[in-house]
């Protein structure tokens, strides 16, 4: 089978960076690259035919998104920015340049927000009331709110000597209030600091009896501030905004230096609410003098600023969704089938002796990664399970399945990654049951982060004991399987879980690793031979042979493996890239990467499936991999990729995985020479098909035939 070359679109603007005229491209900045995916993300929050709660869903996904990029890269802009350098990868222009981008981003965000949802929310019988809005049944009810659910829990902090300003967590909510008169001892002292807990939901329905007709809501930033009087008795408000912080939060631990990982991590979480202060935001009516007293508390610039016409945490609407059973504001249920390759009630040990198992998440579920570990938790010749936790989140299903494991006698070996971003607390308290309970568990490598997704059953059959793995793009997650692309691939291949038992051995006991005989592990063997590769199939399309590349990952940004791209497009290779958020590569440059074309998609689900198409002649090769073409991923982190043999399941991916979303004409963007992305346009005579809807209708259809049968 021959991929061919993708169409090109002819929505091209124009070339606003100037490339050298001989060798390679100027490559596009990562931390841009970043804020254009959110711009795409941002563009279902702008569709009309999007269900208007799922427009507001993907409103709140960019104020996430926004909110984890100043929390991860926006620091070292910052940095360069304070000690005004001129030179190098973080400069005070980059960090100028980087503000207009997310400030623009912003701006657009809450235009929308007021300009087009709410609206379309009102029409739709959903409405968010302001103070000025309310009546006065409305009005009585959440002043007894006021005072019952949320008064207790203030308490303002007024300013002078003895109260200094407050330790503000990150993404916490805040008042500042500007006060007239005297305070309680003649004292004119006239800032105070208001701090909102946490437990306090941000958005609060109405009940009927003073609602009328429609599902009415108030902001509790709307209800503090309309009591916000009752909070200084005998003094005047004068001026006062809500107020949010975002700080610095890559957890920093000196692996080198600690004994014990865990409690080092478990300590290092209590100080991450309050890291460096990287942004800040404050009400659109905020006066200057407020707004300046919080920049220089916080010790920022005046573009950290974000002035905001509505909540300063979007994200938190989310909770309107869910209180809301509006179905016909959401997409479409759709229910995900069993996988198709795993025949219900039969053995699944017998059938992996016949072929390997291979689904499609989400379109396919998640099940049938719990059904393996169930069957393999329920088989008595089952004697041992080794799995590698990355995410799982906070549902139980799985860790349940491995205390049972262990309850049954089975040896339980658990990789567990601490370091793991934003989940570091859940794992540590995954880790610790797991071992309270007798399960063996361990952390890894020092100075590594096992992102390899890999669960290993060693099983007696007869004299021998054989083995059974299941590998995976994407997480052990129940929830987020069922929103992320991923693909999952179950074998009784002896070489490929020969390796994966060898990486096991590696993680727990740090001794050598053997030459692996399928898999390509980072960061022994992944990234040289992802080099080696490229650079074979550019030679060979020097000399005249056919060469094909298709990747799809979720970041491009490896300057090796950029290079190596480039030279291999130069040289002939036909390359399409598939990068759901940054890629540093800019394509169709003339004379420089004219055989390489970059696309986006951005869809119902979120793009997270890793595949490497490689052609030379008539031969194919395809990996599915854990990893994105990041030097972190190559050089430290544990990483898999391994190779899908046979030809029937390595179509299926090339069709579902790569083609499929190569001809998407209605979510995907295309990458112009200037790094820009435009959405691609059909037309009445070719209308277009969306990747994701394709595959929803046609396992919808699977499933509702195997319902049926």
């Amino acid at each position: 089978m021959t991929l061919p070359t993708v169409f090109e679109t002819d929505s091209v603007g124009p070339t606003s960076k100037a490339f050298p005229e001989a060798g390679h491209p100027e490559l596009l900045d990562r931390d841009h690259s970043l804020v254009a995916f959110n711009e795409r993300v941002f563009s279902w929050a702008a569709r009309t035919d999007v269900p208007a709660l799922e427009r507001l869903r993907y409103l709140c996904i960019v104020s996430s998104n926004l909110d984890e990029f100043f929390e991860v890269r926006a620091a070292p802009h910052l940095t360069a920015k304070r000690a005004d350098d001129r030179e190098g990868s973080y400069t005070v222009e980059s960090f100028q340049r980087l503000s207009m981008a997310v400030h623009d981003l912003v701006e657009r965000q809450y235009a929308l927000y007021n300009e087009s949802l709410l609206p379309a929310l009102d029409q739709s019988g959903i409405k968010i009331i302001s103070h000025g809005e309310r009546n006065a049944a409305q009005r009585q009810w959440v002043k007894q709110y006021f005072l019952r659910e949320v008064r207790p829990l203030l308490i303002p902090v007024g300013l002078d000597p003895a109260h200094p300003f407050p330790q503000v967590a990150n993404k916490a909510l805040n008042f500042i209030v500007r006060l007239g008169g005297h305070d309680a001892f003649g004292r004119s002292n006239e800032i105070a600091i208001v701090k909102v807990p946490r437990v306090l939901p941000r958005i609060i329905r109405l009940p009927n009896q003073v609602a009328g007709s429609k599902a009415v809501f108030v902001a509790l930033t709307s209800v503090i501030r309309a009591h916000l009087n009752e909070l200084f008795l005998g003094r005047t408000v004068e001026q006062f905004s809500q107020f949010r912080v975002t700080r610095h939060s890559d957890l920093a631990v000196d692996e080198d230096d600690v004994q014990n990982l865990r409690t080092a991590l478990r300590q290092g979480l209590v100080h991450r609410h309050y890291g460096e202060a990287v942004r800040l935001e404050v009400s659109s009516s905020c006066s200057e003098h407020l707004a300046h007293f919080l920049l220089k508390q916080f010790d920022l610039p005046m573009m950290s600023l974000y002035r905001v016409s509505g909540p300063v945490n979007l994200v938190r609407l989310t909770q309107m969704i869910d209180l809301l059973a509006r179905p016909d504001l959401c997409f479409s249920h759709y229910k995900a089938c069993f996988p198709r390759q795993m025949d219900v009630g039969t053995n699944v040990f017998e059938q992996l002796k016949h072929s390997d198992i291979i689904f499609h998440q989400p379109f396919e579920s998640f099940d049938g990664v719990l059904a393996f570990l169930r069957a393999a938790v329920n088989d008595p010749d089952v004697l041992a399970i080794k799995q590698t936790i990355y995410r799982t989140g906070t549902n139980p299903s799985m860790m349940d399945l491995l205390r049972e494991g262990v309850r049954r006698g089975k040896e339980v070996t658990v990789v567990v990654e601490l370091k793991a971003r934003f989940d570091e607390e859940a794992n540590i308290n995954w880790a610790e049951m797991l071992e309270s309970i007798g399960a063996q568990v361990v952390y890894g490598v020092v100075g590594l982060k096992t992102h390899a997704k890999m669960l290993l059953v060693t099983r007696r059959e007869g004299r021998v004991l054989r083995r059974y793995g299941h590998l995976s793009t994407g997480n052990y997650n129940a929830t987020t399987a069922r929103l992320y692309t991923d693909i999952s691939h179950i074998t009784a291949n002896a070489a490929l879980t020969s390796d994966m038992e060898q990486l096991f051995v590696l993680l727990a006991s740090q001794s050598r690793l053997p030459r692996p005989k399928e898999m390509w592990i980072a960061p022994f063997y992944l990234h040289k031979n992802l080099l080696r590769i490229i650079n074979d199939l550019g030679r060979a399309a020097g000399k005249g042979e056919s060469a094909r590349i298709v990747l799809k990952m979720n970041a491009l940004t490896d300057l090796a493996l950029i290079e190596a791209l480039i030279h291999a497009g130069r040289q002939g290779v036909e390359v399409d890239l598939i990068v759901r958020g940054a890629c540093m590569l800019p394509a169709r440059v003339p004379g420089l990467s004219d055989n390489i074309r970059v696309r986006s998609i951005i869809g119902r689900f979120l793009e997270h499936s890793r595949v490497f198409y490689f052609r030379r002649g008539a031969q194919e090769d395809l990996y599915l991999s854990s990893a994105d073409w990041m030097n972190r991923n190559m050089v430290r982190r544990i990483e898999v990729a391994w190779p899908v043999k046979d030809p029937a399941q390595r179509q299926r991916i090339v069709d579902e995985c790569l083609l499929a979303y190569l001809y998407d004409g209605v979510d995907a963007w295309d990458m112009a020479p200037d790094g820009s992305y435009h959405r691609v346009q059909s037309s009445p005579s070719h209308p277009g098909h969306g990747a994701q809807a394709a595959l929803m209708a046609r396992y919808g259809a699977a499933n509702l035939r195997r319902a049926k049968g």
